[in-house]
């Protein structure tokens, strides 16, 4: 069977986003709302600026004792996330999360439209084995050239 790639794989093919003006509290509720883990954060042009997730919502916002309703999504968002084009692997996909240490990778098409995020939810079992092999050859061969 032929891999899927991150577009054919998304759970949700909305884009979930807000201004870079919005509060921690409206992007916690748009999450909720959604079901979903991150928020991309678009100026007017919807250029993508940045993303926020559940877990910047924790280390960012609860573990710093910052008030969710004055606090702006643009002062706690990661700036420039890493993208992906649709037609990316999942198990290479999967990779890239691994070896950057995240869960939410935004999918950009032709003229950087944004097209989604994929998660990690988004794989199947076979693909984040196949990711993991390769992560784990990485490892290995890094290790070897010292």
């Amino acid at each position: 069977m032929p891999e899927r790639t991150v577009f054919q794989s998304m759970s949700q093919r909305h884009v979930i986003s807000l201004g870079p003006h919005a509060s921690i509290w409206e992007a916690a509720c748009v999450m909720t709302k959604a079901n979903c883990g991150s928020v991309l954060i678009v100026d007017p042009a919807t250029a993508l600026l940045g993303i926020v997730t559940e877990r910047d919502l924790m280390t960012r916002v609860l573990a710093k004792a910052l008030d969710p309703q004055k606090t702006q999504v643009a002062d706690v968002m990661t700036r420039s996330p890493y993208c992906v084009p649709p037609e990316t692997l999942v198990s290479d996909a999967v990779l890239i999360m691994i070896e950057r240490g995240f869960r939410h990778l935004p999918i950009v098409g032709v003229g950087s439209k944004i097209l989604g995020v994929f998660s990690v939810r988004d794989a199947l079992p076979r693909e984040i084995g196949a990711a993991v092999s390769l992560a784990e050859f990485h490892d290995q061969v890094n290790d070897a050239l010292g």
